[in-house]
């Protein structure tokens, strides 16, 4: 209920209360607080098991907390009547990774070997340096005729 309070925090409160309540009453007012928050406890449950009793008996296992939306879904996502696991543990991320990464760079690494890959487009392009862009090149200027592109969003 208090997981945030951190010790300065709560040596605040204690002082707080002593300042309020004086010395005297503050046992006073600490089982009057603790009476209260047993009330509220014992009416929340006696709430909850009306409900599931009005839900009848195929909500025996409802709970509460699945209302939570993350809740809700991690624990559908658990269940193994999806299949979930199998394909979580089917699909090899390092491997799929490592057959993009030969793609990009035109290699002929395990990915162009199986027959279920298509070869990239870039290990079929004319350059002859394996894929790989000159940048230390100058673009070309364009003629005297050519007029540069035109964008109509820029202008």
């Amino acid at each position: 209920m208090f997981n945030d309070i951190g010790p300065l925090e709560l040596v605040t409160i204690i002082v707080l209360a002593v300042l309020v309540f004086g010395p005297d009453k503050l046992p006073k007012v600490i089982q009057d607080v603790m009476r209260t928050v047993r009330k509220i406890r014992e009416f929340s449950e006696s709430a909850k098991q009306d409900i599931r009793n009005e839900l009848g008996p195929e909500f025996k296992d409802f709970e509460f907390e699945d209302l939570n939306p993350k809740t809700f879904i991690r624990k559908q996502l658990d269940n193994d009547e999806l299949g979930l696991k199998e394909i979580r543990n089917g699909f090899d991320l390092k491997k799929e990774m490592a057959e993009v990464t030969d793609a990009v760079h035109g290699r002929d690494g395990g990915a162009s070997s199986s027959p279920s890959s298509p070869s990239s487009p870039s290990s079929s392009s004319p350059s002859s340096s394996g894929g790989r862009v000159d940048m230390t090149k100058k673009p070309e200027t364009p003629g005297d005729d050519d007029r540069p592109p035109f964008d109509a969003d820029a202008t």
